[in-house]
């Protein structure tokens, strides 16, 4: 085998120590070099892992929150349209009480007038039966001063 490598230059001494360095060399690297990039690039990618099933679950919460909205807003308008449902029930009902009164009102107005009506004018009568029970007794009076 000496030979062999004396053959092509090679000293057997010098690959050994090349072997030796490079086996070194190798083990400063992968203890300094390699396993702190291996551990950084894990740290990365579990950061990476991390982040997307954060973004995940708050586009999941997202989801939820647009659902759970959606729900309130029907619930508001449901809940609105039956406030107004009332409010025109009771105004109706508050309308026709109004008109009913209105008309119970204007109904005793016109009975009150019109007794008063009656009233003078049974009074207007009386004056005019006394007014004229004068006029007669003047004008007979009158015609008896006259005859006399």
């Amino acid at each position: 085998m000496n030979a062999l490598l004396a053959a092509f230059g090679i000293d057997w001494r010098l690959l050994l120590i090349n072997l030796l360095n490079f086996g070194i060399l190798l083990a400063v690297l992968w203890y300094f070099l390699y396993t702190p990039l291996t551990k950084m690039l894990e740290a990365r990618r579990q950061r990476v892992i991390e982040g997307v099933e954060r973004a995940n679950e708050a586009d999941r919460k997202l989801v939820e929150i647009e659902e759970s909205r959606a729900d309130l807003l029907a619930r508001a308008g449901k809940e609105a349209e039956d406030v107004v449902a009332t409010a025109r029930t009771a105004a109706l009902q508050k309308q026709q009480e109004i008109i009913a009164q209105g008309e119970t009102g204007a109904a005793n107005i016109l009975s009150d007038a019109q007794a008063q009506a009656a009233e003078l004018k049974r009074e207007a009568l009386a004056q005019s039966k006394q007014e004229v029970a004068k006029l007669i007794v003047l004008g007979m009076d009158r015609l008896a001063e006259k005859r006399t």
